[in-house]
């Protein structure tokens, strides 16, 4: 096993990755404690079920174990990293025979400390109004509206995560932001 040379909090994703693909383990627990947020987030936008998306976190975070090695640090590791649990979704897509991109259940919480009741019911109901929209989209523009907007990835990035060409993610997300305003208009037209 490698030996740290100095803190783990100040070591980047390739570093830490180097030290996986050398079976260091304080590596990957460091590296799973950085990005298990962010990645359980990405896979439970994508299947609206928390237990399945901590199964799929765990498969993810084992598959990077195992292929550490292969990062060669072309782009960057949490891309990388997120390509990983894009291909994991659509394997377990393959595995039930379903399609994938169910809506996340956005209820309100139980509690609302120091929050305006009258504010939590209207962003509730925006919340529903949004969901309904993303319903309405195809599968591709959810989910490049929910990288551009909600991972905050570049076009770059995203074209990696999902094996496209730049283009064609920025003709997706063209297209997805034309079907996302068409949607909120119909819906605003609708709730007047």
């Amino acid at each position: 096993m490698m030996v740290a040379e100095f803190s783990l909090d100040s070591r980047d994703d390739s570093a830490l990755l180097a030290a996986m693909a050398h079976r260091d383990m304080t590596a990957l627990e460091h590296f799973y404690r950085r990005h298990q947020q962010r990645v359980y987030r990405f896979l439970l936008s994508r299947l609206n079920d928390p237990f399945v998306a901590n199964d799929l976190l765990n498969d993810t975070m084992l598959e990077v174990w195992r292929a550490a090695g292969g990062f060669r640090g072309q782009s960057r590791a949490t891309t990388w990293l997120l390509g990983i649990a894009h291909h994991r979704v659509l394997d377990y897509w393959r595995q039930q025979g379903r399609r994938p991109f169910e809506e996340i259940d956005e209820s309100l919480p139980d509690e609302t400390p120091n929050a305006d009741i009258e504010a939590a019911i209207e962003a509730a109901s925006d919340r529903a109004k949004l969901n309904d929209c993303l319903s309405r989209l195809t599968p591709e523009h959810r989910e490049i509206l929910h990288l551009v907007f909600f991972e905050e990835l570049d076009y770059r990035d995203i074209g990696e995560i999902l094996d496209i060409p730049e283009g064609t993610v920025k003709s997706r997300v063209f297209h997805a932001k034309k079907s996302i305003k068409r949607e909120l208009t119909r819906v605003g037209r609708r709730t007047k």
